[in-house]
């Protein structure tokens, strides 16, 4: 099942929309994460910054093969061997992997699903304990020059309410603005 689409633009015109390492820095994936899932790797804007900053293992899951095929090439070119392009359905099968495996989830401008609670239970799933989820969003403003159509775009208040009914605890941190079209928050998988 595929995420409603927002029309992804052209891979240079989409990365003009992020600065991943100030992004990544925000949300907490700091150098001593070790393994990380990213839900839905698209061009792998996210995915070759983490990939250079975490110690473990990277892996990007992506429905589509081209993005998978793209991630992958750019992953050879900057010599990382540490991402797993992996090609899955993730919102109808789950990741595929095993329970409490990973450090850090990037659910970044994915949360638009119509199932976004489902999506982040399989975060919370494969997270292990302490683990943290990022999310990144579209700001709801109409005015922004891509993201989903508003009325699939999440507003923050959805996005850490889904989060908290999946299991996931809120930090300390409110939203972080992450201009100069997104917004993004972390939660943690704590112990119960």
């Amino acid at each position: 099942m595929k995420v409603e689409d927002s029309g992804m633009p052209d891979v240079q015109f989409w990365e003009s929309f992020f600065d991943p390492p100030s992004i990544l820095s925000k949300l907490q994936l700091t150098p001593n994460i070790e393994d990380v899932i990213e839900f839905g790797c698209g061009y792998g804007t996210f995915t070759i910054p983490a990939a250079r900053k975490i110690k473990g293992t990277l892996y990007a899951i992506d429905i589509e093969q081209a993005m998978l095929d793209l991630t992958s090439s750019f992953a050879q070119g900057e010599k990382l061997l540490n991402v797993k392009c992996i090609l899955r359905d993730f919102m109808s099968i789950g990741t595929g992997l095993a329970d409490n495996i990973v450090d850090y989830a990037l659910v970044f401008n994915i949360l638009h699903t119509n199932k976004p609670v489902q999506l982040l239970k399989e975060a919370f799933r494969v997270l292990k304990v302490n683990g943290i989820v990022g999310i990144v969003h579209w700001n709801y403003d109409s005015t922004t020059p891509r993201g989903p159509a508003m009325n699939i775009r999440p507003k923050p208040e959805e996005c850490r309410e889904w989060a908290v009914q999946a299991g996931f605890t809120p930090g300390n941190e409110e939203i972080i603005d992450l201009p100069p079209y997104h917004y993004g928050m972390t939660l943690h998988k704590v112990e119960m």
